[in-house]
């Protein structure tokens, strides 16, 4: 992998980011970090601000532009929300509607199979996450203080589709309540779609739920 494709990947999954920390992360040195961020920035593909330091100068923050979507699988997105307009038109609302509950249906059989063996909330999370990541949502798992988790997914493959129809993202959400309502209360916390970075899902293992809000 190149040397800027592994900078985006970092910025993509670790949100905004000082060169310094970037060439730590890369084995580089500062000063050949800064060269190929410059590059990417005359790219159109990273922006930077600068935050205030308590002390000396401020700190410079690179992170990405809207551009550098193209790197994460959006290549196809003109085609799929060509192809949600001709179901609209062919089916109506009703029929997208129909496809997209058919997508969830079929997507909860899947995650079920692959997550049969595994038992603990945990085990479903990291199974959950590598299955997402495989799909390109390039997804991880993060353990609170409170014994809840997150899901966070750094990426999203049909965001084309999901800015064109909403009803593609209440089905994801939908999809991850059914999928671990057994062991699990799961809410969405950030959403890439409402400008958010990240799209982060709470996992909270039910018996840390106040049995108030379990129904």
């Amino acid at each position: 992998m190149k040397t800027n494709d592994k900078i985006l990947r970092l910025l993509k999954t670790r949100g905004e980011l000082t060169a310094k920390i970037l060439a730590a992360e890369l084995g580089l040195t500062t000063m050949g970090v800064r060269q190929h961020l410059q590059t990417l920035e005359e790219q159109g593909e990273v922006i930077f601000h600068d935050k205030k330091a308590p002390r000396g100068r401020p700190t410079r923050y690179w992170a990405l532009t809207p551009k550098s979507n193209s790197h994460f699988g959006d290549r196809h997105e003109e085609l799929t929300v060509q192809l949600i307009d001709s179901v609209k038109t062919i089916f109506g609302d009703e029929g997208l509607d129909k496809l997209i509950d058919h997508r969830e249906h079929t997507s909860l059989i899947n995650y079920r199979l692959a997550l049969a063996d595994q038992y603990s909330v945990i085990e479903k999370l990291n199974a959950l996450a590598k299955l997402r990541s495989d799909e390109g949502y390039m997804a991880s798992v993060e353990k609170n203080d409170d014994g809840s988790y997150f899901l966070l997914e750094n990426h999203c493959p049909i965001c084309a589709a999901a800015t064109k129809c909403l009803n593609f993202c209440r089905s994801e959400l939908n999809l991850f309540q059914t999928l671990l309502s057994d062991i699990a209360k799961v809410s969405r916390e950030e959403h890439i779609i409402e400008g958010a970075r990240r799209c982060a899902y709470r996992i909270v293992p039910l018996d840390i739920v106040p049995r108030s809000q379990i129904t």
